[in-house]
């Protein structure tokens, strides 16, 4: 599977962005889709993941801002994030896995400013 992100960009603290990532391929129903973040100097770090059976978990920081929805039809994951602020602020990686086979689309950069 093929992975293509998009939606990100720059906007002030309080405001919203919402991010896509489009596989190619089949089967994409059954792959676990997470949305993950790396700021400079940090490691990546789990943001929210969807599950194939539709199970949702997010990361403390962003939970109750952060929506993350998928798209069997269109073969798309989004990340709908709300009240942004500057800690937010890093580059955003969509990824899939089933098993041991992991697949990461290229980052799409978010920048938060105060």
């Amino acid at each position: 599977v093929q992975l293509q992100a998009s939606g990100g960009g720059s906007v002030q603290a309080g405001g919203s962005l919402r991010l896509s990532c489009a596989a190619s391929g089949s089967a994409f129903s059954i792959y676990d889709m997470g949305w993950y973040r790396q700021a400079t100097g940090n490691e990546r770090e789990l943001v929210a993941s969807i599950s194939s059976g539709g199970d949702i978990k997010y990361a403390d920081s962003v939970k109750g801002r952060f929506t993350i929805s998928r798209d069997r039809a269109k073969k798309t994951v989004f990340l709908q994030m709300r009240s942004l602020k500057p800690e937010d602020t890093g580059t955003y990686y969509c990824r899939a896995s089933i098993q041991i086979y992991i697949y990461w689309g290229q980052g799409t950069q978010v920048t938060v400013s105060s």
